[in-house]
């Protein structure tokens, strides 16, 4: 999975003055240092690039670049950011391109804020996280791959960050028998790691 996050510093980009306030303030009491805010894609990605914080946190649709345009510039400008989109869209198209884009997390604006917060943790904790709402819709919409229970259990583990041995700790089985488990959810969704597993599985809905 990807890295786990150590410095907890964040960057929040949202064209909104009252929301980009309020999240500020938000993170700020969920002991994130807000390195940068901004009000624009442009501002935001540069100072991403200039500032290299662990996290942005961005609104889909922002003036100048928009999330997803930010997203894909990631990996040239600051590969160690990991993007969160906080967004008021819900629509699976748009999830299915963010995470293609490589965003490590999507939060619905209309969800708790609790979710917004496990959000950011899971991906501190080096996992992936897609708004129960829009995993809903995804796996409406789509004709996902059956999986058994355990299965999913197993992939949400891995989402959350955990290794294969922490895995079988928390299900009570060895982490061969995670492998195990892991190779045939892959040959089920049709991909060849784990890692293109989890993000299959959250594209369709199985896994929240």
């Amino acid at each position: 999975m990807e890295n786990v996050i150590t410095d907890r510093t964040c960057l929040v980009a949202d064209d909104h003055p009252s929301v980009l306030r309020t999240l500020t303030e938000l993170l700020r009491n969920w002991d994130w240092t807000i390195v940068a805010s901004a009000e624009n894609g442009t501002d935001a990605l540069q100072k991403i690039e200039q500032l290299k914080p662990s996290i942005a946190l961005l609104d889909l649709h922002l003036p100048g670049k928009s999330g997803l345009e930010i997203a894909r510039s990631i990996p040239r400008v600051s590969p160690n950011t990991s993007v969160v989109i906080y967004s008021g869209a819900n629509d699976p198209a748009t999830v299915r391109e963010a995470l293609d884009a490589g965003v490590r997390a999507f939060v619905v604006k209309e969800a708790p804020l609790e979710g917004l917060n496990r959000a950011l943790e899971t991906v501190a904790a080096g996992g992936t996280y897609v708004d129960p709402v829009v995993s809903g819709l995804l796996l409406r919409e789509t004709g996902a791959p059956e999986l058994t229970d355990r299965e999913r259990q197993v992939l949400r583990l891995l989402a959350d960050g955990c290794s294969y041995e922490e895995v079988g700790q928390q299900l009570f089985i060895s982490p061969e028998t995670v492998r195990t488990h892991v190779a045939k959810a892959q040959r089920k969704l049709g991909v060849r790691t784990r890692t293109q597993a989890v993000a299959a599985a959250l594209r369709a809905g199985l896994i929240t």
